[in-house]
């Protein structure tokens, strides 16, 4: 059984991380909390929050670090999750070191305690970009060389059409790695310094994700 994990995936765009999110899911108990998911049910239920949220993002701004944080912190405290005894997967957040800092002084007791980086080459990731197609309505998305689609060109549940996103080419795919590399450096080096930042490389989710599913067991599996 796994206790005490506090876990924070990191990973370039095209790098798997919600595949290895995933597949981790199925093999483990431990509760995900997406940042996204919880602001988009702020909105939606048009709270104070959600309201604030929703006027800054439709001006194009981002939603500031402290009610980001606020979101969170009010979500852990819902599910008694403040102290040492728990297990959870936070997604979408931190991604700067500023944010991680601010995130840590709010969980005193209970931080993230482990920081695991997915490293695929860019080579790769810009392959699989040429090749990535996506169903947008529900968000799948196939791949024409490992995760193709039943039928070419169609949803594997609607039957429906895929489309290729306009950034999903290297030229474009390549200036969002470099933005990407800029942003995550920092935070990073705060994780590595903290001891907390193992980084796991390869180039198929087949041959990262049992790397990554025995460092955790071997890690945080109570005994």
């Amino acid at each position: 059984m796994i206790k005490n994990l506090r876990l924070l995936l990191l990973g370039a765009p095209g790098s798997g991380k919600g595949t290895q999110t995933s597949r981790l899911l199925e093999k483990i108990q431990i509760t995900p909390v997406s940042s996204g998911d919880l602001l988009r049910t702020e909105i939606s239920k048009k709270s104070s929050l959600g309201l604030l949220a929703s006027k800054i993002i439709q001006k194009g701004g981002l939603v500031p670090d402290h009610l980001m944080i606020a979101l969170i912190y009010r979500e852990f405290q819902a599910r008694n999750w403040l102290g040492q005894d728990c297990s959870w997967l936070l997604d979408g957040f931190p991604r700067t070191q500023n944010q991680a800092v601010a995130l840590d002084d709010k969980l005193t007791v209970a931080p993230i305690n482990c920081v695991i980086e997915l490293d695929v080459p860019e080579k790769v990731i810009l392959e699989r970009i040429e090749n990535r197609y996506i169903h947008i309505p529900s968000g799948r998305i196939y791949n024409q060389q490992y995760n193709p689609p039943k039928v070419p060109g169609k949803d594997d549940i609607t039957g429906e059409p895929l489309s290729k996103r306009p950034d999903d080419n290297a030229e474009v795919f390549k200036r969002r790695l470099d933005n990407y590399h800029k942003e995550i450096d920092p935070l990073k080096e705060y994780f590595k310094n903290k001891g907390i930042l193992h980084s796991i490389r390869g180039e198929t989710s087949d041959i990262i994700f049992p790397q990554l599913y025995e460092y955790i067991t071997s890690e945080f599996t109570s005994k």
